[in-house]
């Protein structure tokens, strides 16, 4: 008996100290679940909003329909992809009327990047809520950037609504870009894997790179910097077609350097960026030679698959699939480069960078450097090299970090 009513008090104890745990500590929200709290930034002005289909929140209502609730919504704008995450990537986006509130959705892919001033003439405050997938070379960030210094040409504020980084926010990998690299794929001399949210991004790019807009951050509540998006409750909308997952951001933030070179990357199958390959390849001598380099946290399976879009469309490709066993331990950008390598060294007639050797060939403009299209340095001598970018790059970024 006396153990019974041991056991039952222990358990009621236990129980009360997780509940004031649980109550200690506030929920996690993103920043879009904190209108409420920032309506004064919003009250008699109005309202245009850049997003797209990942702009909800941990319910699923849409941001659009949020602010068009709660804000005097006056216009959408589009990033690569659409509002919706339908069109391909590359392909231009038309201005559009959203068929649900009948407000016109104004396209920054295409012939226009840039809001014009006669898209913002009619608001006061541009806001920005897409979900990013911590790479340098994801397009939508930039579209964040050329909306910045739009609203910095025109008096305008800018808002950022914050969303996580789905890869961490801990984990900073790759060279800086070099200024001549510049491009749509990146813009500003930041690494291959910030390590950053949209909102810290913002308050870098401002401020570090000198735009000078009206910027104000809503910023999530009890993000911790080592989550990965699978640690949080939210659902996962894939930012464009070819992330269908958040472990595929992962595996992208390293393995886009492929789509500068003549190796699919697995668009048009079930796996884009798990799996490279070529019709040149040896599917079981690669994968061997690749698991043989032991790189941390993740394995090489032969894999055969056939791309029924882009790259080799209909052609059998031998290959890899890149299979993560260990999220913390795996580093893509130098699992990538030693790939890059590797592919490299088995087949010197047949592997092509594209374009190459035009300066601003798609490799150099993804990795941010001509060091890895020319391979002037053993792959040893170039995992220092961006060693050194990541050593600058932690120390420009601490300021910056709001989390």
């Amino acid at each position: 008996m006396k153990k019974k009513i041991f056991l039952f008090c222990f358990l009621s104890f236990a129980v009360i100290t997780f509940a004031k745990e649980r109550m200690s500590k506030p929920e996690f929200k993103i920043g879009i679940e904190r209108v409420d709290e920032f309506l004064n930034l919003f009250n008699g002005k109005k309202i245009g909003l850049i997003t797209n289909q990942t702009g909800m929140d941990s319910l699923g209502r849409s941001s659009i329909e949020i602010l068009y609730e709660k804000t005097n919504l006056k216009a959408l704008f589009s990033p690569e992809h659409g509002i919706r995450g339908n069109a391909r990537e590359g392909t231009g986006i038309a201005n559009t009327v959203d068929k649900k509130t009948g407000l016109t959705v104004y396209s920054l892919y295409g012939k226009t990047k840039r809001p014009t001033k006669e898209m913002l003439k009619e608001i006061d405050v541009l806001c920005f809520d897409i979900q990013d997938v911590g790479a340098r070379f994801y397009t939508y960030i930039y579209t964040m950037a050329y909306a910045m210094e739009a609203c910095a040409r025109d008096g305008k504020t800018f808002i950022v609504f914050d969303r996580p980084n789905p890869i961490n926010g801990i984990n900073v990998e790759g060279n800086i870009l070099e200024e001549e690299y510049k491009s749509f794929t990146g813009y500003f001399p930041i690494v291959q894997r910030h390590g950053m949210t949209v909102g810290e991004l913002a308050l870098m790019f401002n401020e570090e790179f000198k735009i000078g807009c009206d910027l104000k951050i809503i910023p999530m509540q009890s993000w911790k910097r080592e989550d990965y998006f699978e640690d949080l409750n939210l659902m996962w909308i894939p930012p464009s077609p070819n992330i269908p997952t958040p472990d595929t951001a992962l595996v992208y933030s390293g393995f886009c350097i492929f789509e500068g070179v003549n190796i699919s990357v697995g668009r048009g199958t079930t796996m884009p960026f798990k799996y490279i390959g070529a019709p040149y390849i040896d599917a079981e001598a690669l994968a061997e030679t690749l698991n043989a380099l032991n790189l941390a946290g993740v394995f090489f399976k032969p894999a055969y698959f056939t791309p029924s879009l882009s790259l080799y469309k209909d052609e059998l490709c031998e290959g890899v699939q890149i299979i993560v066993k260990a999220k913390a331990k795996f580093s893509p950008v130098k699992s990538a480069t030693a790939v890059m390598y590797k592919i490299r060294d088995m087949y010197p007639d047949k592997f092509k960078i594209n374009n190459y050797p035009a300066k601003r060939c798609g490799l150099n403009l993804l990795t941010g450097t001509d060091k890895l299209s020319t391979m002037s340095l053993s792959l040893n001598a170039y995992f220092k090299f961006i060693e050194n970018g990541e050593k600058k790059f932690l120390k420009k970024r601490k300021r910056y970090l709001m989390y």
